[in-house]
């Protein structure tokens, strides 16, 4: 279906999510038959009759990984901001006093849309980045680090946070924990075919010089139960290509959900605050220093911006470039772009000792504004 405003884009992404939620028990039942042909390859006769011997076991194989995916998705959906805490390093913002100044913008920007105000956390690093989550709008979460605190004006974190509040008023912040923990899953039976593989080989190796005198006989005679090396490797290999497809089909699929999304959340920035100046300032300030390495690929694709993640702009891509957010942002909402700012010196990359949230506020660049103030956006950028 094809989004023509902030609405509809919010419809499709309901849509998408059914797409998404529709295709995953196709990728599942194809890894249950990569796993299959590896149970059978070392009994089957020939390459035909293995992958019909697959089939069969499909029947109890197929349960099996449905339970295993409702289970994933039953953590998921009840502790997913837990999960998503422990695995960014996220600290929880119980009360105001905590991070007054993350909590009076958050605060502000719900009022004026009225909206529940979600979970805050603070991942304590320099990098400037920032992501929401959450399977309901009752149950969302907004994280942000500590570095996009430190760097960031009072109208750019307005703006960053208002980001964060439409990918949760559109879905897309459900969209994406949906996604993650689809890719999770089969990842999850991916590594489990890998482990397999592994033992089958080493069983294979341990066996081979005890069974080397006596295979081409039994082959000869008719009296071994698998049809030899070659039948074994041929069924492998074919388990393989699927797990292979099956696990890079759920990637793509992912990469391609999230890439949109980015831009619609901008004008939805734009659209709360009136400020895309603002918005575009923010995302040239989070471009200088916005990687958190050491985070999963699958919760980095719900970052705000991630410069490994957007290379390219291919079908592995899980966010458009800086630069054609900026541009959209200049072109669609009158903002007016100050360039690419110089990259930071990778020096205070260290963690910072013991932050205070009650310190002074010194933004990097532009000075502190009202982000309450409504006026009307400038003329565009020449050129």
């Amino acid at each position: 279906m094809q989004a023509v405003g902030l609405r509809t884009h919010a419809w499709n992404t309901a849509l998408r999510s059914i797409l998404l939620l529709a295709g995953f028990p196709v990728l599942l039942v194809a890894m249950g038959y990569a796993v299959a042909l590896l149970l059978v390859a070392g009994d089957a006769p020939d390459v035909p009759t293995g992958l019909v011997m697959a089939a069969q076991r499909l029947p109890a194989i197929i349960p099996l990984a449905l339970l295993l995916a409702c289970i994933w998705f039953a953590i998921a959906w009840f502790a997913h901001r837990r999960i998503l805490d422990l695995v960014t390093g996220a600290k929880r913002v119980s009360e105001p006093k905590q991070e007054p100044r993350l909590w009076r913008l958050t605060e502000a920007l719900c009022i004026s849309r009225g909206m529940r105000l979600p979970r805050l956390s603070v991942i304590e690093t320099p990098a400037r980045n920032a992501f929401a989550a959450g399977m309901t709008a009752d149950r969302s979460a907004v994280t942000v680090t500590r570095g996009l605190l430190d760097a960031l004006d009072d109208a750019e974190i307005s703006a960053v946070l208002a980001h964060e509040l439409a990918h949760i008023r559109n879905g897309d912040a459900r969209l994406g924990v949906v996604a993650a923990v689809f890719v999770g899953v089969i990842t999850l039976v991916t590594d489990g075919a890998w482990q397999m593989l592994k033992l089958m080989r080493f069983r294979r190796m341990g066996g081979i010089g005890r069974g080397r005198s006596s295979s081409s006989s039994s082959r000869t005679s008719g009296g071994g139960r698998g049809g030899g090396a070659l039948v074994v490797v041929a069924l492998i290999a074919i388990a393989i290509l699927i797990a292979v497809l099956a696990h890079l089909l759920a990637v793509v699929l992912r990469m391609a959900l999230s890439r949109n999304r980015e831009y619609l959340a901008d004008a939805g920035a734009v659209e709360m605050t009136a400020n895309a100046d603002a918005m575009i300032s923010a995302l040239r300030k989070v471009a200088q220093q916005p990687d958190l390495p050491a985070v999963p690929d699958q919760v980095r694709a719900l970052f705000l911006h991630d410069a490994v993640l957007s290379r390219g702009w291919s079908w592995f891509a899980t966010h458009p470039p800086i630069e054609d957010r900026v541009v959209a942002l200049v072109r669609y909402g009158g903002g007016r772009d100050p360039g690419p700012l110089p990259p930071l010196d990778p020096a205070p990359l260290s963690p910072p000792a013991s932050p205070s949230a009650d310190a002074p506020h010194s933004p990097a660049s532009s000075p502190p504004a009202n982000p309450w103030h409504r006026s009307p956006p400038g003329p565009p950028a020449p050129g």
